[in-house]
């Protein structure tokens, strides 16, 4: 084995009594941002800046990077854990001489806490799972034991509970390269595979992401590859000096119980030999794999279960060279990224439908002429205008109109987009919605104006993606991401089930972009679907007026996109479910103007709303406010000042932290572009209110 080196209105007063408010004229506008406290700017930008301008860098920055076919795609960034699990991979596979090897060391060693262990998003606290997989990672690539920075990295593992402490995935990729037995780890039968949709526990019960780790897991748990490290590469001395006190506590509920219980007898079943369905059991789990490879760039098109369906694949015995192997490298290749300070990243997948449809709202938002005083009109035949509409025939043309996995409970016309480039069995509601809504958004402020050709084309596709929806629709009248009512609470509770995702429920913030992608289209409260949903959001609305976010960090994202929903489908922003949101942004607005809220929200509920400023979370709470009718506000204003002093030259925003969702609690993103197409979408509205009260 090779082994390398971001004085109050009246009424704002009313509704909050807004403890960051300042005196002054509650009028005063937005469109002259102060010259002093420009935190961020590299060289500020003169003070007689229209909004117009300040718009019109930042629409230009993304028309720049717009791809010639039209679409666009930033930066996804997750923690260590990625880097880690490709090191450990490589080691598995004997290919840690590798190009990317060394560049990924160095991002972990970069990432490395003060003191000692890693995190799963900036500014958090030490994550165990991800501690140990970096310490491994770095032993494997030739880091020496003795050196400060690994033996702090001991003393922190060892004070979280060490390697007994880890999730389900490590404690895979530990067994995997003989540090931990796999009797260790929670049993993932492949027979699984062959339970029937009636049956009350099957492979269809669980997440869309769950289903795509479960199934090559299973093969990996019926062969258990492993591959044999040297003694002083592997990590025994965590062992000895792990804090075993600081395990997490065990689950003694019923079904925890019950599931433990199973997952015994699975193993006392393997021990004696008894598997009459196992041969039959992989085959199927083989012909599931890789009937989802076509027309997805790798199964599930996110990292993990291309990782884990590489290894299953090889545990069955796929020699390296069989194209589906080979296909499962050239996948993984695809989410590297070459940093600027030489360290390679590892993207848990690509975003570009996501991207795409976000950047088309913020580019034809901020470009549309009669929403903002001082910007230049359109004409047909401008660049302006055939930039986004190479973006709308770029998502026209990535509509998925075959059945996934999804048809297996709801029977409708397939129409709907996924997040990644191409990953045909896993359309979303999430990116279905965002992707109406910017289609919409084009064709009500630009194709129409223009007489665009496209229009029709357009309109059926967003009539398809409408009827989906619907569809889609779970029985509480909420929205789940990828499957319709995949709520079985007792799912939660099996061994696997610690990465926090075993189910995909009705969420708020889904709920509420759905909303906003229907009022779109014209529907109104009255339709029995969009009353449901209302439902939804009226009984999940928190009693301080706040929605919680699944997708997003946290209660300002679900709050934002709630009320976006609700004002589209045309609730009035007197119904005391909009005004007790929009208190609840008031009051969480910080002295500067900004809003932010840490990921640490998802575990301690006080910290809702509680966070560094951030420019995704400031614009969010904008457009929330001004879609409760407080876009007249002064904290509408100071938000949108606070937006303007943080602006680069380049019109561009900057922002560390990570405010995107994978799994609460265990995984974070960090959209790259969120703080610039938000920002952009907020300074446009929030423009567009100042005209129209100028005008009044």
């Amino acid at each position: 084995m090779n082994l390398i080196a971001v004085q109050t209105d009246p009424d704002d007063t009313a509704l909050a009594g807004c403890a960051a408010a300042e005196p002054g004229d509650h009028r005063t506008s937005w469109r002259r941002a102060p010259t002093a406290g420009r935190p961020g700017r590299g060289d500020a930008a003169a003070d007689d800046d229209l909004p117009a301008e300040r718009i019109d860098r930042t629409v230009a920055w993304l028309e720049d990077r717009q791809a010639p076919d039209g679409h666009w795609r930033a930066p996804l960034e997750g923690d260590t854990i990625l880097e880690s699990e490709y090191l450990l991979l490589l080691a598995w596979a004997d290919r840690l001489d590798g190009d990317h090897v060394a560049g990924c060391a160095r991002r972990i060693v970069r990432q490395q806490l003060p003191e000692g262990g890693w995190a799963i998003y900036p500014g958090g606290p030490i994550d165990v799972s991800a501690s140990v997989k970096a310490y491994l990672a770095l032993k494997l690539t030739g880091h020496d034991p003795a050196s400060a920075d690994m033996c702090r990295a001991r003393q922190a593992i060892a004070r979280a509970g060490g390697p007994w402490a880890v999730n389900s995935f490590t404690k895979f990729y530990l067994a995997l390269l003989g540090q931990l037995p796999y009797a260790a780890c929670p049993a993932v039968p492949p027979e699984a595979v062959l339970l029937p949709d009636w049956f009350p526990v099957n492979l269809y019960r669980v997440s869309a992401w769950s289903r795509t780790m479960i199934v090559p897991l299973s093969l990996m748990w019926a062969f258990k590859p492993l591959r044999s490290v040297p003694a002083d590469r592997g990590i025994a001395e965590l062992f000895a000096a792990a804090d075993r006190s600081a395990a997490p506590p065990i689950d003694n509920g019923g079904w925890a119980r019950f599931f433990r219980g199973v997952d015994r007898f699975m193993k006392g079943c393997e021990a004696i030999g008894f598997t009459p369905l196992r041969a039959r059991a992989v085959q199927a789990c083989r012909r599931w794999m890789l009937a989802r490879f076509h027309d997805s760039d790798g199964l599930g098109a996110i990292f993990p279960p291309i990782v884990w369906s590489y290894i299953g694949l090889r545990a069955m015995g796929c020699p390296d060279d069989a194209p589906e192997v080979r296909e499962c490298w050239e996948q993984l290749d695809r989410l590297v990224e070459h940093e600027p300070d030489g360290t390679r990243r590892l993207e848990p997948c690509r975003s570009p439908v996501w991207d795409t449809a976000i950047s088309l709202i913020a580019v034809v938002e901020g470009r549309t002429g009669d929403q903002r005083p001082g910007s230049r009109p359109q004409v047909a035949g401008d660049a302006r205008v055939a930039s986004a509409g190479r973006a709308v025939d770029w998502l026209l043309d990535h509509e998925i109109r075959a059945a996934g996995d999804w048809a297996r409970r709801v029977a409708a016309q397939p129409a709907g987009w996924c997040f990644e480039y191409a990953n045909r069995f896993y359309p979303d509601v999430d990116d279905t919605a965002m992707v109406v809504i910017a289609l919409a958004t084009w064709r009500d402020r630009v194709g129409r104006p223009m007489n665009d050709p496209r229009i029709s084309r357009v309109g059926d596709s967003i009539a398809r993606a409408c009827r989906w929806l619907q569809a889609m629709q779970n029985s509480d009248g909420g929205w789940g991401a990828f499957d319709r009512d995949n709520n079985v609470e007792f799912l939660c509770k099996v061994p696997f089930a610690d990465h926090n995702a075993m189910i995909d429920p009705s969420s708020p913030d889904l709920a509420g972009r759905v909303l906003e992608a229907f009022g779109k289209t014209g529907l109104r409260r009255g339709h029995p679907c969009i009353d449901r949903a209302i439902d939804y959001l009226r009984r999940t609305q928190e009693a301080d007026g706040a929605w919680y976010g699944r997708w997003g960090v946290n209660y300002i994202y679900g709050t934002w996109q709630a009320l976006v929903g609700l004002q589209a489908v045309g609730l009035p922003a007197d119904d005391p479910m909009v005004t007790s949101a929009a208190a609840w942004l008031l009051m969480h607005q910080q002295p500067d103007g900004g809003w932010g809220e840490t990921p640490d929200s998802y575990a301690d509920k006080s910290l809702a709303g509680v966070g560094s400023p951030t420019p995704s979370q400031t614009a969010w709470a904008i457009c929330g406010l001004i879609a409760a009718g407080r876009g007249d506000s002064r904290a509408v204003r100071r938000g949108a000042q606070w937006l303007a002093a943080q602006q680069q030259p380049d019109g561009t925003w900057q922002q560390r932290e990570f405010t995107g969702t994978g799994f609460p609690k265990v995984f974070y993103l960090h959209y790259h572009w969120y703080s610039i197409y938000f920002p952009l979408i907020a300074l446009a509205r929030a423009g567009g209110c100042a005209a129209a009260e100028d005008e009044a």
